[in-house]
């Protein structure tokens, strides 16, 4: 009888396809096709350099089993396979294994790591309807300049149009804008991802559109290409992809949103949804906004016009002459009576999207709060986590 061997696998339906996994696979044990990104039984040496930089969780999936999935096999995956039955002499084996994996999982997750769930009530988003070999071909309707920074990295409101055909996206979902050319070695480029900043009605309500937050990056290969489009240009676009950092349904629940930079794009759009559809009939949205100026923010003004009645706004910026520097999770610690209580609500959804490092501050903010009223973040975020209300996207 062959001992059982744990297997790392990659969900289809959560990854996002941003490929991160593989450029920091080591030993080259991460691949992917036009629709999905594998693991190689074979190679895999359970390093776990793939996990830290996962922004979804997709990576956080492992099988026990007498024979691994092939790169054939999980190619063809749109869903993860179930734990199969083992032999009754086999789970020893695989409890160890278990155990063995979860303390490299423990090391490898920094803090915050570990996979959502989407909110219970949240719509069912669409996956990957458009792939590698198989884009869809979008027409940009505008590419508007929202901040106009030094350093080349400004930041763009790009609309693209579908012209009919379907690309059914929820709020929270991201898509792939494909760069023309090949890379050094020949290859076509890979997919970029964008969090979608516009609701599932489109950027203009019953049109068939979306749009993207994009920030120029001077090196950057697809935000140059994409911040440099004209209106008209042809864009191939893959997606959707994402089926966690989704907004819940329920009109009753409460979103704490905190972000910085582009990572306002998807609470761009939980905000317009819910101007469209509930008014100040909803369980009430607060944002903590972070930026370096009120210039470099992107929605500067149109954030400022959304009633307090819908969204309670926290903008706060780091850089202004004259200023002490101040960042989101500062402010959390000041507004540490209305987060704790937000905390407390089995209502409240959150939500964090910006660069990775912001995360750490956040963390370190909601810990001090929850231990001011008695409660361990750990088992408090995790259990929000379980549940569907505790989401985390950074890069």
């Amino acid at each position: 009888m062959t001992q059982p061997i744990k297997q790392h696998l990659i969900d289809p339906e959560i990854c996002i396809r941003c490929y991160s996994c593989e450029m920091a696979c080591p030993i080259g044990a991460i691949d992917h096709d036009d629709n999905n990104v594998v693991v190689d039984a074979s190679k895999c040496d359970f390093c776990m350099s793939c996990i830290p930089v996962c922004p979804t969780g997709s990576i956080d999936e492992w099988r026990v089993v007498n024979e691994p999935y092939s790169m054939d096999d999980q190619f063809g995956f749109e869903e993860l396979p179930a734990q199969e039955e083992l032999a009754e002499g086999d789970t020893g084996d695989a409890e160890a294994l278990d155990d063995a994996v979860a303390a490299l999982l423990a090391e490898a997750h920094d803090g915050a790591g570990g996979k959502s769930k989407a909110p219970a009530s949240a719509a069912k988003p669409a996956i990957n309807l458009y792939n590698l070999g198989n884009p869809i071909v979008a027409t940009v309707q505008g590419n508007y300049q929202l901040t106009h920074q030094a350093g080349d990295s400004d930041v763009h409101h790009i609309i693209l149009n579908f012209e009919g055909k379907p690309f059914p996206v929820l709020e929270g979902q991201s898509l792939g804008i494909i760069p023309p050319g090949a890379d050094a070695d020949g290859k076509p480029h890979l997919p970029r991802l964008y969090s979608v900043s516009s609701p599932r009605d489109g950027e203009r309500a019953n049109y068939n559109n979306v749009s993207l937050t994009i920030k120029r990056d001077k090196n950057g290969l697809c935000s140059n290409y994409v911040c440099d489009l004209k209106q008209g240009d042809k864009v191939n676009v893959t997606g959707p992809f994402g089926a966690t950092f989704l907004m819940p349904d329920d009109p009753a629940a409460r979103l704490l949103m905190i972000c910085t930079g582009t990572g306002s794009a998807p609470m761009r759009a939980f905000t317009l949804r819910r101007q469209r559809t509930l008014g100040g009939k909803s369980g009430g949205m607060t944002m903590f906004f972070g930026a370096r100026t009120p210039q470099s923010l992107p929605y500067f003004g149109p954030l400022n016009k959304v009633p307090d009645s819908l969204l309670r706004k926290h903008l706060v910026f780091s850089r202004v002459p004259g200023a002490p520097k101040e960042y989101v999770q500062d402010r959390l610690i000041v507004e540490q009576d209305a987060v704790a209580e937000l905390l407390l609500d089995p209502q409240t959804h959150i939500y964090i999207c910006g660069l990775r490092g912001m995360e750490e501050g956040v963390e370190k903010a909601f810990t001090n709060i929850a231990e001011s009223i008695g409660q361990p973040w750990q088992s408090l975020r995790d259990t929000m986590r379980e549940e569907g209300r505790y989401h985390v996207e950074t890069y």
